[in-house]
């Protein structure tokens, strides 16, 4: 089964590290929503990808944004 590539949310943050500690971790491991998702630490922009068929853009921002990180939309 092909992923849609409307449901993958792509975004820069200031994530510089993500471990089971980390809320951002756990805030998106344990949302019902949010079927994958993964952070470049190594990159610049700090990626967050984010795979959901049900979540906007503007969801995940204040998810991300309510843990006290930075966070903005790619596109």
């Amino acid at each position: 089964m092909e992923t849609d590539l409307n449901t993958i949310h792509i975004f820069k943050t200031n994530i510089s590290a993500i471990n089971p500690d980390c809320p951002a971790h756990y805030a998106l491991n344990n949302h019902s929503e949010i079927e994958q998702w993964s952070v470049d630490c190594e990159d610049v922009d700090c990626v967050l990808r984010v795979v959901s068929e049900i979540l906007k853009p503007e969801e995940i921002i204040k998810i991300i944004s309510d843990l006290g990180f930075e966070c903005q939309e790619l596109s």
